[in-house]
């Protein structure tokens, strides 16, 4: 290994280090010492004017999910046409809410202060592109749905290794109870009622439990975003803006990233800006997201795909595998914006991610070599975008 990449090793061993020495809790004062954190070492890395922009949002999922879950416990207790209708209005709101598209049950919902942390590197030359590299700084919140037990049950491996899917099991369960309650039939409405009972206690014992180091989820993220923009600042591509977004609040519902596209999506022109995920990059081997959701499949473009495909190649690389994820990542948000996109991710061999919202997730449980799979992948990926301007 040469000097060069010993200290690239270093400095993202100590990042994470860093913010794993603290609880990065959304939408607290953890997250918000983390983005003031986050900028400083972006302004280190060669992005001179970085800065935090604050918003509000909610510092966790768990109350939202709960009325859900409520909404979905009535249905079944209530029957007949007026359950039936309840049943598939929860259904349609949760999938809203999941996915980010309208999260309209959090307006009557407590909000606190978030951080972002922005930045630019300048471009060689004129500006031709904008590269948005997304990699949220906050860390979750764990809870019993989290336990290893539910991702090592049987019949999740086959469905994962069948459909290369990994689940979200805050999610995926109370979709399912909704459908059961709309069935209107008494097993289906006892079985609606039990999954949203369930998932209401479920949320309160997310609510009140603690946030997790966060290493691979996201700490190594960040701290791929800031090689990246070293790298890309060091030797920077022919008229390439890199624009740096750490967001908070991903952990929440991706509240830093809605706020983030909210203030600068009339800056970015789709047709020549492109916006790269980086989350969760210590499990195993790179994959990107062909698809994600807790209830409905929302699909990234076949061209944003490819363009992380012929990367790859180029820099002799392997493809990465698409996944569809039962969960969410920040820059689904984008695609709903309209820009290109992509979400790269890592996966374990087992179909999961590394101590996944778990206590455990620490830098010593980290896979080094999948951070440096990952980064290599994400910087084939941007020279990759900026020689085709």
């Amino acid at each position: 290994m040469s000097a060069a990449a010993e200290t690239e090793t270093e400095a993202l061993r100590a990042d994470v280090a860093f913010l794993c020495s603290f609880p990065r809790d959304s939408a607290g004062p953890g997250e918000r010492a983390s983005a003031e954190w986050v900028a400083a070492r972006m302004r280190e890395v060669g992005a001179p004017t970085a800065h935090t922009e604050e918003f509000r949002y909610a510092a966790t999922y768990a109350p939202a999910y709960a009325l859900h879950g409520l909404a979905v416990l009535a249905a079944g207790a209530l029957g007949g046409w007026a359950g039936r209708a309840l049943a598939l209005g929860a259904l349609a709101s949760y999938e809203l809410e999941v996915s980010g598209r309208n999260q309209w049950v959090r307006r009557f919902l407590p909000t606190h202060e978030g951080r972002n942390a922005v930045g630019y590197v300048p471009p060689r030359g004129p500006r031709r592109r904008t590269l948005v590299v997304v990699a949220h700084h906050d860390a979750a919140r764990t809870g019993l749905i989290w336990h290893p037990a539910l991702a090592a049950h049987p019949a999740g491996r086959v469905r994962r290794r069948l459909a290369a899917r990994a689940a979200d099991p805050a999610g995926a369960p109370l979709a399912l109870g909704a459908l059961a309650a709309a069935t209107g039939t008494r097993p289906g409405r006892a079985i609606g009622a039990a999954i949203g009972a369930a998932t209401v206690a479920a949320m309160v014992d997310v609510q009140t439990s603690e946030t997790v180091p966060g290493a691979s989820d996201n700490a190594t993220g960040v701290a791929a975003l800031l090689a990246l923009a070293a790298r890309l600042a060091a030797d920077p591509p022919e008229g390439l803006e890199v624009l740096l977004v750490a967001p908070g609040c991903e952990e929440s519902g991706m509240g830093g990233m809605a706020a983030f596209l909210e203030r600068h999506r009339r800056d970015l022109d789709p047709a020549t800006t492109f916006v790269l995920g980086l989350d969760t990059l210590g499990a195993g081997a790179p994959i990107v997201a062909r698809a994600e959701g807790a209830v409905l499949p929302h699909a990234y473009r076949e061209a944003d795909l490819d363009l992380v495909d012929a990367a790859a190649r180029a820099a002799g690389l392997a493809p990465p595998p698409r996944w569809r994820i039962g969960a969410y990542t920040d820059p689904v948000l984008a695609t709903f914006a309209g820009l290109p996109a992509v979400s790269l991710l890592s996966m374990g061999p087992d179909g999961g991610y590394t101590d996944y919202h778990l206590p455990t997730d620490v830098p010593e449980r980290v896979d080094w070599g999948s951070v440096g799979r990952c980064l290599d992948l994400a910087e084939a990926t941007a020279r990759t975008f900026a020689a085709a301007g």
